[in-house]
């Protein structure tokens, strides 16, 4: 007996549905130590216009370098009121807003220290699975060596970057697709 094949599913447009409930654009609560920070952009398609239906998760480690999860065992400062991840909804104008903490370094491949950065899936009408990258932040000298980034042609790093816009907010806008030559989309990693 062999079994047939059926046609992929795209994760929207009602991709909400059942995951409201956990979502949270706060992941910061009382006692956790670092800059607060706001992460906030927009999600585009292909065309250039925004997704006003998408989904942003973020996940990151706290100011210290440390993870909010068990098998992140390093001996570093873990702070009861720092969730690590994050979850919302694009909004009618495909905006999306974290209030977060800048993370602390975390070790990479061969255990060189990677810059501060947040990881960030993006999900959307359309896509089969969910997108994953990274932003990293414009006022870091530590982007120059971080192994990750690295890896990015230059010419395209400037997607994965944040520009800080204000008084600890940063701006970053997630292109999911770009023109013809891919110009502006937005770095994925296939993970």
């Amino acid at each position: 007996m062999s079994l047939q094949m059926t046609a992929s599913q795209t994760v929207g447009p009602y991709l909400h549905i059942g995951l409201d409930g956990l979502n949270t654009d706060n992941l910061v609560g009382e006692g956790v130590t670092g800059e607060r920070i706001v992460l906030q952009g927009r999600v585009f398609d292909g065309n250039g216009k925004i997704v006003p239906d998408g989904m942003i998760e973020i996940w990151q480690a706290n100011a210290h370098g440390k993870y909010a999860h068990p098998d992140d065992t390093r001996e570093l400062p873990v702070e009861a009121g720092f969730k690590g991840f994050g979850r919302i909804s694009t909004d009618a104008e495909g905006g999306f807003r974290f209030t977060t903490i800048k993370p602390g370094r975390v070790p990479g491949p061969g255990g060189a220290l990677q810059a501060p950065h947040i990881v960030v899936s993006v999900f959307a009408r359309g896509l089969t699975k969910r997108l994953a990258t990274r932003v990293y932040f414009a006022d870091e000298a530590s982007n120059a060596d971080d192994p990750i980034l690295k890896l990015v042609p230059a010419e395209r790093r400037a997607t994965l970057i944040a520009k800080r816009t204000g008084d600890g907010v940063y701006e970053w806008n997630v292109a999911i697709q770009g023109d013809s030559s891919g110009n502006d989309e937005t770095v994925f990693f296939d993970v």
